[in-house]
């Protein structure tokens, strides 16, 4: 009896980029899809593509996503016979999983008991154990008083690590390396840790040195089987979050492979698990991948972000997997069955601007293409024309590549970074390519700390003027702008407009003068001067010299006239300069303005109006996309304003701080 025989419909509780992969291969299966949506998601593309879908309230997650008595409704209502998590949202809720079980609906995940388990840190370390695997040294205990805590951490030895019991994607994950520093880390743990999982609870144990992070991605069905499907590098991180991820970990031995998928599968044999899962270990790199030196961290009981390396390597779909394991179907393959050939990566494309600290971006998508190529795979949930809200992660797609070596994979998927092209919201694609052709991350030996210590050299940080983008821009504003005066000559005459070049009698050609074009780029006032050579023309930007040759410049068209200027990954904004549109709240404030640097919640304000406050002192917290964002004094000075209240939600851009002499 086929799947879809047995599960004949699936309501995929999620959204985005998730959700568009379930549906692909439910459709493939022939299961009718049902999606449900936000008020910000009614037009996405995962709604488009489902045979039904229903409406789950107001952006917020908390009213909609991790809604999970609407989800519930809405999957009795369609007759739903199973309910596909994705991650995140409610992916490792127990209570969800227990109500999809007593609703007579199927959950496409592991038992109740499994997410139980696993689902908390602290907790999931003492039951590993039990089952001999190592797990890093560390406080995993219910008291979690600030004195405590931190007698805890001296105990163990900086630098430690903070993780929220119940966390996940970095959130609530912090490294300290002083013990003056760990109250306020802590603190910031418990906020992020609450506010994303609803449990404030953290562990600390002690950050391992050169740390690899390896994960094994494990599979069980409900016949008692449990395989791995060999491993992920996923040491390329930034704040805790994975960037790049690989398949197979490079440097990995068969004695090694075979020791962590032995400690993967006991911990999964340990809670009786079925379905997909990963057994995340963090190794001590320094004399390379060895037995002996890798220790547990947690197990998602859910389908990975990476998971599409695995399947390239592999030739497996896991979310077939999924929804075979799910309707009681057995894996249907033994360990010595699973086969590994070549190597992928995969990079995750976000909305965000790494010159500012990696800032969430927001904003329409004016233009969106990826390459087309057999060795390049595209996860996506978005296309042209769609926005990035400020309500969820700022994923725009997974750029996966596949190659018969590691370097062919990193160059498959640095020539896709390359040739992808986004406008709108700022992105980290210029870095990401960086990143792929990095020696140091191609020759190695590289750790969780190679972003960190290479952050100048991956153009993480603020870069001069893009010149060639701003050129490329300017003539073609300046060509915009001669149209509009012709147009406006044969309005003004009845006649067809000729060239103000042309002398009266077009027998001979005028030379045009040098013009200076006033130009807004990335908000800051520059002079473009423009010269021609009869009708080749060149752009000169004093105090910013333009590299000679050719410059490919993808320029895409913005509301209000403006011109998005694509070189290289990265995006320059121009248009011609309106005087009416300066910022005089930012000009008044000279400097000492300090505004919401994106859409979030004011969660922490620290100063008080008439306060003085030094250089790099901390204001205020923003939290955007269940992060925190600390904002600090640029300089010395007097606070003369506030700009809003604690528990306020502010806009980009907003006034949070005024600072005075």
């Amino acid at each position: 009896m086929s799947i879809a025989a047995k599960l004949p419909s699936i309501l995929i509780a999620n959204r985005g980029e998730i959700a568009c992969r379930v549906i692909r291969t439910a459709r493939r299966l022939g299961l009718r899809t049902i999606a449900v949506y936000s008020d910000a998601d009614a037009q996405a593309l995962f709604v488009e593509m489902a045979d039904e879908a229903y409406r789950i309230g107001p952006a917020p997650a908390r009213e909609s996503y991790l809604d999970a008595d609407k989800i519930l409704a809405v999957a009795k209502h369609s007759g739903a016979a199973c309910i596909h998590p994705g991650y995140g949202f409610l992916s490792e809720n127990v209570e969800f999983a227990e109500a999809c079980a007593a609703a007579g609906i199927v959950f496409v995940g592991p038992p109740a008991s499994a997410i139980s388990a696993m689902g908390l840190k602290d907790a999931a370390k003492a039951l590993v154990e039990k089952a001999n695997v190592p797990v890093v040294p560390g406080y995993h205990g219910a008291e979690q008083g600030v004195d405590f805590l931190a007698k805890e951490a001296e105990r163990i030895g900086y630098p430690v690590l903070i993780k929220a019991v119940a966390g996940g994607g970095g959130k609530g994950m912090k490294k300290v390396d002083r013990p003056e520093d760990f109250a306020d880390a802590l603190s910031s743990a418990q906020r992020e840790g609450k506010n994303a999982f609803g449990d404030a609870r953290v562990l600390v144990e002690k950050y391992v040195l050169s740390p690899r992070h390896v994960e094994i991605q494990v599979f069980g069905d409900s016949h008692g089987n449990v395989v791995h499907l060999y491993e992920r590098d996923c040491s390329l991180q930034r704040r805790h979050q994975k960037v790049i991820e690989e398949a197979p970990a490079p440097g990995m031995t068969p004695e090694v492979r075979a020791a962590m998928g032995k400690a993967a599968t006991e911990a999964a044999k340990a809670v009786g698990y079925v379905g997909a899962g990963t057994v995340e270990f963090i190794a001590d790199g320094r004399d390379g991948l060895r037995a002996d030196r890798f220790y547990f961290m947690e197990m998602n009981t859910r389908l990975q972000v990476e998971h599409p390396v695995t399947e390239a390597i592999t030739g497996l779909d896991l979310v077939e997997l999924q929804l075979k394991v799910a309707a009681g179907e057995p894996l249907g393959f033994t360990q010595d069955d699973v086969r590994a050939e070549g190597h992928a990566v995969e990079a995750r494309l976000y909305a965000e601007d790494p010159e500012k600290g990696f800032l969430p971006s927001t904003g329409k998508l004016w233009a969106l293409q990826f390459p087309q190529s057999e060795d390049i795979r595209i996860d996506t949930g978005v296309e042209a024309g769609d926005s990035v809200t400020p309500y969820y992660d700022p994923m725009i797609a997974k750029v996966i590549a596949h190659g018969r070596t590691r370097d062919e994979a990193l160059d498959h998927l640095a020539f896709a970074l390359g040739e992808t092209i986004v406008a709108g919201p700022r992105t980290n694609l210029a870095f990401l390519k960086k990143l792929a052709e990095a020696e140091g991350f191609r020759k190695g030996p590289f750790d969780t700390g190679f972003i960190d210590r290479n952050i100048s050299a991956l153009g993480a940080e603020p870069q001069p003027l893009d010149a060639a983008a701003v050129a490329a821009a300017a003539l073609q504003l300046e060509e915009e702008r001669q149209v509009a005066v012709l147009d406006l000559a044969v309005e003004r005459t009845g006649d067809e407009a000729k060239s103000p070049w042309l002398d009266a009698d077009a027998f001979s050609i005028m030379p045009r003068p040098a013009l200076g074009l006033p130009l807004l780029v990335d908000g800051e006032r520059i002079e473009a001067r423009i010269e021609w050579n009869g009708d080749d023309a060149r752009v000169s930007l004093p105090g910013h010299p333009l590299d000679e040759g050719e410059h490919e410049v993808t320029l895409a068209r913005a509301e209000g006239g403006t011109y998005l200027a694509l070189h290289r990954g990265r995006q320059t904004a121009v248009a011609l300069f309106d005087p009416f549109s300066v910022d005089l709240d930012a000009a008044a404030g000279a400097g000492g303005v300090i505004k919401a640097p994106m859409h979030g919640k004011l969660i922490a304000l620290f100063v008080t109006a008439g306060e003085a406050v030094v250089k790099g002192q901390r204001l205020a917290i923003v939290e955007a996309m269940k992060m925190e964002h600390v904002l600090t004094a640029p300089r010395d000075g007097t606070v003369t304003e506030l700009g809003a209240e604690p528990g306020a939600q502010v806009a980009e851009g907003a006034k949070v701080v005024v600072l005075g002499e």
